[in-house]
């Protein structure tokens, strides 16, 4: 007697109905997606077919790459309940009584990482023993809680004088072997900007033991953290007088600022190798883009932030992959330091003049 086919059809479609399951996207709950290891906004944007920027904008993200194992995402178009109740964001560091390490990833940085975690930069330096925090690398540990009491800011060596004694101010300090120019500034509270300002230093991440700095009042008015270091004698007069404008200059792998003519932002770059290098001439900002993917013969670099474009595939950007700026280390591009190219990306508008020159 031949086979009923029912048992074969209720057997093929539970087959379905897992298999249905199995690709369905899975939910922390309604509307929301639970960030895994090694996923990025632009994955899981396109997993759930939304718009990257959409998704960054309902979450309140600025940096595009800077998400976490963890953390909560609200997509787009889910909306809070109908009771009108607003969702909260998580906090980004979870109330722990065992140590908290966070995992770099490429394209972040000391100060952004620190920003998310509720920490000061200060802090997350004297919480690693960071000897330079100006390099770290995708995959390297951070402690960001010890589990216990929060983390208190850095605080000078030397007691407070009594208030009948008052202390004379510091005026200079020896560099130890070992130092560095940030976690100098954080003794004395203030920002390396203003340090290296105050010492007329054209390279922070050039100071030798044994080298005398002036410490400057943290109250000074001639001093911002806000600005980079200005001070440059060798410094090519601006493209033009009114309005900004940028200059990049092969000679001395540097790049600069002007606002009205007036110089306001050096920095420290990478340029184009000798194979290929990068071009000269006149140019103006024609696209910006805060992260992309930059691919080519020998390179795969993913979330290239703070793009500007100047001239074809050439562009202005930050940097995650080196920290050996001043070399020519570039396929052409003007590489700098991540928070430098961030402050470019905002300074400069589309048909800021660039020139690059010897």
């Amino acid at each position: 007697m031949p086979r009923s086919p029912v048992p074969r059809l209720a057997f093929g479609l539970l087959v379905a109905v897992l298999l249905l399951v199995a690709v369905t996207p899975v939910f922390a709950q309604s509307g929301t997606h639970v960030v895994q290891p090694g996923e990025n906004l632009f994955r899981i944007a396109l997993r759930y077919g939304v718009d990257v920027d959409a998704l960054a904008q309902a979450n309140g993200i600025t940096n595009t790459w800077q998400i976490y194992a963890g953390q909560t995402l609200t997509l787009p178009g889910s909306g809070p309940a109908e009771t009108g109740a607003v969702p909260q964001p998580e906090s980004p560091l979870p109330a722990a009584t065992t140590p908290v390490y966070h995992t770099v990833q490429r394209g972040e940085y000391l100060a952004s990482i620190a920003r998310a975690y509720g920490l000061t930069p200060e802090q997350l330096i004297q919480l690693n023993n960071l000897a330079n925090p100006n390099l770290i690398y995708a995959g390297q540990q951070l402690l960001v809680s010890t589990g216990g009491a929060p983390v208190e800011a850095p605080v000078e060596a030397a007691e407070a004088p009594a208030p009948e004694e008052a202390a004379a101010p510091v005026t200079s300090y020896t560099v130890q072997p070992g130092d560095h120019l940030a976690s100098i500034a954080a003794r004395f509270g203030l920002s390396w900007t203003q340090l290296a300002q105050a010492n007329n230093l054209l390279n922070a991440d050039h100071i030798q033991a044994g080298q005398q700095l002036i410490i400057p009042s943290a109250s000074s008015t001639a001093l911002s953290p806000d600005l980079g270091i200005v001070e440059a004698p060798a410094a090519p007069p601006a493209v033009v007088t009114t309005g900004r404008s940028i200059i990049v200059d092969l000679s001395d792998s540097r790049i600069y600022a002007y606002e009205n003519g007036q110089l306001v932002r050096n920095v420290l770059v990478s340029t184009g190798l000798p194979a290929t290098p990068t071009v000269t001439g006149d140019f103006a900002i024609q696209r910006k883009y805060v992260s992309q993917l930059m691919t080519g013969p020998g390179y795969y670099l993913p979330d290239v932030p703070y793009v500007l474009y100047f001239y074809q595939g050439y562009a202005i950007h930050g940097t995650y992959w080196h920290n050996n700026f001043g070399v020519p280390m570039s396929h052409g591009c003007v590489n700098l330091p991540t928070p430098e190219a961030e402050w470019f990306f905002h300074f400069a508008d589309i048909g800021t003049p660039v020139r690059v020159q010897y």
